[in-house]
């Protein structure tokens, strides 16, 4: 009876061992997200596009988690904005499509418009993703020109100052 005890044991340690190792390579994730620098330039290029278009906005850059990595805002712009345009980039992050396209697809009547009722989601334009390699990295959030569409520009010229860059890290 000992003998079959401790082979069933020696048995049950070399399967839960491998089982251990095979699965402990598993349980950790390995993925990208944007660095602070890259943060800086995008939320940047952003606010200098609307400055250039007579637009006094506040601008965020989250990582992919959604949490803000830089938030900078025009002296003129509401005091709304900074909240705003942190949760629009956040927004774009959690649901993986720009505002713009969730606002169109959370109207009301349509099947995820409860969407619009959770906390801090944004569904007006100007939140969009930022992807590097195919890869959710990070989001941008604008607010304070006239209109969503004109957020987009100005979030979409901060995009294309990294773009370049973070492709090719």
């Amino acid at each position: 009876m000992r003998v079959k005890m401790s082979i069933l044991i020696a048995a049950t340690a070399m399967v839960a061992g491998g089982a251990t190792s095979a699965s402990a390579q598993k349980l950790l994730a390995n993925y990208m997200t944007l660095s602070t620098a890259a943060a800086q330039q995008a939320a940047q290029a952003a606010l200098a596009r609307c400055q250039k278009d007579g637009f006094t906005v506040a601008v965020a850059v989250v990582d992919r988690s959604g949490q803000p990595l830089v938030v900078l805002r025009d002296n003129l712009a509401g005091a709304h904005t900074t909240q705003t345009v942190t949760n629009k980039a956040a927004t774009a992050v959690s649901f993986r499509t720009d505002t713009t396209e969730l606002a169109a697809t959370t109207q009301a009547g349509k099947a995820q418009s409860g969407i619009r009722q959770l906390p801090n989601v944004i569904a007006v334009g100007g939140g969009l993703m930022i992807r590097a390699k195919g890869s959710l990295v990070g989001g941008i959030g604008v607010s304070g020109a006239p209109g969503g569409d004109v957020d987009d520009v100005c979030a979409k010229a901060g995009v294309a100052a990294i773009s370049d860059a973070i492709e090719l890290e």
